[in-house]
């Protein structure tokens, strides 16, 4: 194992030692404490555009307009939780694309680690590279120096419809669709 491999995997390592010993302390960090309030819901959702590791090399929410969005924030690349809930996305991703639904995964890692990412694990949609913190401070979804595990639906129009804090990365690629379709009919109404 080259020195760098050794490094990644020990960090990983300790950071989820980290939130396995906090959820243990039954410790749950509030979004409001670390990184500002979570925006509103029926309010237009925070615009941003960031560093991408496909395409253009940036992509910015406004670049969505007339699809819906799935914008999930998660702490960082090749850690369990991060990974399932990656791994789930991308098999739901086919139903997401028939609902007119774009996923996008930010967190604060560099575009070369989302790179390695998407190859390791086959993933089709995009991560961005909010390595400032900006734009998961913007959606209340900064801690000191990850973003937090929380995903926001946004319509076709760029207004924000769903916020999900409390995220079981195990099943939320299911509990996101299940909102997403409701929301889809109620709006369509």
């Amino acid at each position: 194992m080259n020195r760098r491999n050794f490094f990644r995997n020990f960090l990983n390592i300790l950071f989820a030692s980290c939130f396995v010993f906090l959820g243990w302390l039954n410790f749950t960090p509030v979004a409001n404490a670390m990184g500002g309030t979570l925006p509103s819901v029926n309010q237009p959702a925070p615009e941003f555009t960031l560093p991408t590791n496909t395409g253009d090399g940036e992509i910015a929410l406004s670049d969505y307009r007339g699809k819906w969005v799935v914008l999930y924030f998660y702490p960082k690349d090749f850690t369990p939780g991060c990974t399932i809930e990656a791994r789930r996305f991308q098999e739901d991703l086919p139903k997401y694309l028939e609902q007119n639904t774009e996923i996008i995964g930010v967190s604060a890692d560099d575009i070369d680690s989302h790179a390695e990412f998407c190859d390791s694990e086959g993933l089709k949609f995009p991560l961005l590279a909010d390595t400032t913190g900006a734009v998961s401070k913007a959606y209340g979804s900064w801690m000191s120096f990850i973003s937090m595990r929380h995903s926001f639906i946004i319509d076709p129009d760029g207004i924000l419809r769903e916020t999900f804090v409390k995220v079981n990365p195990i099943v939320h690629s299911q509990e996101v669709m299940a909102r997403l379709k409701d929301l889809q009919q109620t709006i369509s109404s």
